[in-house]
């Protein structure tokens, strides 16, 4: 039997408990797990704002949990030219996209391939944008830039 690869994608700043939660859970279903880490000039794109923790030092981090048998820096706009990179056959994704029209589009088009997309639950009570959030919040908006620039 073949073995099932697994492809688990995220910005990993701030690294906390939900990405570690999607981490393991992603692990429990296939044979090897990839973590794919968001580059800095990706996450500008998508998300608005450069991440705290650049991005060799999160690809560290997340290549010493020993759930993670390979790590790989997600350069690419579009999930499916990662695939074409990578070769996975199932990619896992936050609850929070089901059902939404991107995370239907992203089913669709890695169906095609032959990838299923597995939801995990959403961590509500951690997120990277609420501990950016509280930094900011205690040192009077400059945590961010604090943190990033030790």
């Amino acid at each position: 039997m073949a073995q099932r690869i697994g492809y688990a994608a995220g910005a990993f700043d701030l690294f906390h408990v939900g990405h570690l939660n999607i981490l393991r859970q992603a692990r429990q279903h296939c044979d090897v797990l990839i973590a794919g880490v968001v580059a800095d000039e990706v996450l500008e794109i998508t998300k608005g704002r450069r991440p705290v923790v650049p991005l060799a030092e999160r690809m560290e981090i997340v290549s010493h949990i020993s759930f993670v048998d390979r790590v790989h820096a997600e350069i690419h706009l579009d999930k499916l030219d990662t695939w074409r990179d990578v070769g996975f056959d199932l990619f896992f994704k936050g609850d929070d996209w089901r059902g939404t029209p991107k995370g239907l589009d992203l089913e669709r088009r890695f169906a095609d391939v032959g990838v299923e997309v597995v939801y995990f639950p959403y961590t509500l009570h951690t997120s990277s944008t609420q501990l950016r959030h509280a930094l900011d919040v205690l040192t009077g908006g400059t945590g961010a830039a604090v943190v990033a620039a030790q």
